[in-house]
């Protein structure tokens, strides 16, 4: 009989930081509001895997799991904790030149080769993704922000979506403050977590990886419900901003992106899109980069869609005007920027052009 092959000493350090972490991220979970009882499973309503969980299990996620038939999820503490122009995350129509302090757990819903956030994102499903991890109140997160003149409150650097009890503690900790609270998500939501989270959120901004449900369903979902949570956050009223990430070779399809930017264009045509420049990353470091052409490609696809409000981004300085905010109007430059930079700002706490006094829809007082 063959003999296996031996488990090397790098395996082993692996497994055995993987279980601490887990060990660790559990100490820091408290009984969620987002799940039910099934039988003797229990159904987490954070996402739109609604995962079903036995006892002792965990869902896709990894960071929430059925302990005694009640749903622990993470809570009160933070991976990443920074301030940042809001135009990083890209927020184009949301009180521009503003700060936003943004914090992050461990986890999400999807496994993306390309992730650019993976070693956090990742976490408990990649052996080599480990962060370390901060225990915070919603308080203490809130009066940095103050500290530091933030405007804005966000959760990003993971995925929102299964950490949304605590970003909702943060979130309402903020607005008691006086602050503005946005979420960056891949829009993989149910319905419920965006009821959930509608009464403490400003606005939202979802990233629409690709237009084939092909490529969705090899990140670890589907088109259709990223495509439905777009949907139904415009219908409720928050402010949206859209990104997709420009892959060579994975979505960059001319007819793919006529096709998403159709979709975006018949939800609102208002609704900003941002097409943002790929660097190789994570699993897909063979992937040559997004160039400056490519960008302003996708961005005249967008525009000819119907879309008012087409970015390229990622690229300070080399795409020009789809760096600006232009009047629908008039077609005034309203803001104008340069990379995370907002080298002058026309546009008043009313959000109309002073030009033409056109109306421009978002965040601006």
């Amino acid at each position: 009989m063959e003999s296996p092959e031996p488990i090397s000493p790098h395996e082993v350090d692996l497994e055995f930081a993987a279980a601490t972490q887990a060990a660790e991220l559990d100490r820091h979970t408290v009984v969620g509001a987002l799940w039910r009882c099934e039988g003797d499973q229990i159904r987490c309503l954070a996402c739109g895997h609604r995962c079903r969980i036995a006892s002792g299990k965990r869902g896709l996620c990894r960071v929430r799991f059925n302990r005694n038939n009640q749903l622990r999820v993470p809570f009160g503490y933070v991976s990443g904790l920074q301030c940042d122009p809001i135009e990083k995350k890209p927020f184009f129509h949301v009180l521009p030149g503003s700060l936003a302090l943004t914090f992050g757990m461990l986890g999400c819903n999807f496994h993306c080769s390309f992730c650019q956030n993976w070693i956090t994102s990742q976490t408990l499903r990649d052996a080599e993704s480990r962060a370390p991890i901060q225990p915070i109140s919603s308080d203490d997160i809130v009066r940095e922000g103050r500290r530091r003149g933030a405007q804005v409150v966000v959760s990003s650097y993971n995925e929102p979506l299964i950490t949304a009890e605590w970003a909702k503690a943060v979130f309402e900790s903020a607005r008691a403050a006086g602050l503005r609270c946005a979420i960056v998500s891949n829009g993989y939501a149910s319905p419920e977590v965006l009821d959930y989270l509608r009464p403490v959120l400003a606005a939202v901004k979802i990233d629409l990886k690709t237009f084939n449900d092909s490529n969705y369903r090899a990140l670890g979902g589907t088109l259709k419900r990223v495509t439905d949570t777009i949907r139904r956050v415009h219908a409720l009223g928050l402010w949206l901003e859209v990104v997709t990430l420009l892959i060579p070779g994975f979505n960059d399809d001319s007819e793919e992106l006529r096709k998403l930017a159709g979709f975006l264009a018949s939800v609102s045509p208002n609704i900003p899109w941002h097409v943002t420049a790929f660097h190789p990353d994570f699993r897909m470091t063979w992937m040559r980069r997004t160039h400056p052409e490519d960008l302003v490609l996708a961005a005249q696809i967008g525009v000819k869609a119907g879309l008012k409000f087409v970015y390229a981004g990622n690229l300070p300085g080399l795409t020009q005007e789809w760096e600006n905010t232009r009047c629908p109007g008039c077609r005034g430059t309203l803001v104008e920027r340069t990379g995370f930079s907002v080298r002058a700002c026309e546009i008043g706490v009313a959000g109309k052009c002073p030009e033409c006094r056109t109306v421009v829809p978002g965040v601006w007082g």
